[in-house]
């Protein structure tokens, strides 16, 4: 199509911008954590960006409030795209064509099914929550030599169609659109509630002195686990880690509420980007 790809052998937000300006570049996909950073950069709005008609985002939920300011403060549109490697599920946000659905992760694309089901795999209604299932054109074969993993993955709904398992725990609203709540081994049962760690990831986060946040369930002896807070601090705020949480529980429910803040320097990623909860939790179940 005469296009020309610029390559970075190594993500730079800096350096990003001026080979973007540089370059007139039209189309970009990135990671959630590369539009914070980018967003982030202190000479961000001196670079003009007035080439770009369309950024990807891909790997992990990008949040409603990085949306917000990039829509406003960076040209042209963007398609936020979930989905797997493995194929099944594919799922599609216009962020500028929906505004108000910036929360989820937009519709499934042509020819792709999503359902929600329970733990005892029934299909479960709009609004529920449950995890996500998905078939669509493209679905491989199965896990080279590992049946049983293959087997586990698969959900055949009543049709007799075959979908694919996500993992991830989610909802689908009155509209078709799909929200990502959590991923299903890291939900948090507490006192046999069910807690999201994206609704308290998302209180958090609200707070202006958060710049990045993760919750994991951690051992309790009354509650079985409970819901630790792991934030990255803003470097212009020295809110306590008490004033943060006090500030966060009073906007969550009841059966929700943090049982304590951590402050860290940085939160462990992965190279796409994404927040590494194993390694923050290995070292409380381990003790």
């Amino acid at each position: 199509y005469g296009g020309a790809l610029v390559l970075m052998p190594k993500f730079d937000a800096y350096r990003f911008l001026k080979l973007a300006e540089r370059h007139r570049v039209t189309h970009a996909m990135l990671v959630p954590v590369q539009y914070q950073r980018i967003l982030a950069e202190p000479d961000f709005d001196r670079f003009d960006l007035s080439s770009f008609k369309l950024k990807l985002c891909t790997s992990a939920p990008l949040r409603a409030e990085v949306i917000a300011d990039a829509m406003a403060r960076w040209p042209g549109n963007i398609r936020e795209v979930y989905g797997l490697t493995e194929g099944g599920i594919s799922t599609c946000l216009d962020c500028a064509a929906h505004p108000d659905k910036w929360d989820s992760v937009g519709l499934p694309t042509e020819g792709a099914q999503v359902r929600v089901i329970d733990d005892q795999g029934n299909e479960l209604p709009q609004g529920e929550i449950g995890e996500i299932v998905g078939r669509a054109i493209s679905m491989m074969r199965g896990y080279v030599n590992r049946p049983e993993q293959t087997a586990e993955m698969l959900w055949t709904s009543p049709e007799g169609e075959v979908f694919y398992r996500s993992g991830d725990m989610g909802r689908i609203d009155e509209d078709g659109f799909i929200y990502i709540l959590d991923r299903r081994k890291d939900m948090i049962i507490s006192g046999g509630f069910n807690i999201y760690a994206v609704d308290l990831e998302q209180a958090l986060l609200a707070h202006p002195a958060v710049a990045d946040a993760a919750v994991i369930g951690i051992p309790s002896d009354h509650w079985g686990e409970t819901p630790l807070g792991l934030v990255v601090r803003n470097p212009d705020h020295n809110d306590s880690e008490a004033s943060i949480l006090d500030w966060a529980n009073a906007r969550l429910g009841k059966s929700q509420r943090l049982a304590a803040i951590e402050v860290r320097d940085e939160l462990p990623r992965s190279t796409i980007g994404k927040i590494l909860k194993r390694e923050l939790r290995a070292p409380y179940w381990s003790k």
